[in-house]
């Protein structure tokens, strides 16, 4: 079986330092780190996550 170009990232927000969301992404496509606003239920608003390693 062939691997493929998707691996599983962790998402960790930049307030609070907490990693509450999981998403896969095609590391060839994107190579670098991506930002995504999400929601974070402690503060209760929309927060930048960022992808860690």
């Amino acid at each position: 079986m062939a691997k493929g170009a998707r691996e599983t990232i962790t998402l960790q927000c930049t307030e609070t330092g907490e990693r509450t969301y999981s998403s896969s992404k095609n590391k060839t496509n994107t190579p670098g780190r991506i930002e995504l606003k999400k929601y974070n239920p402690k503060v209760r608003k929309h927060t930048l996550y960022r992808e860690t390693r």
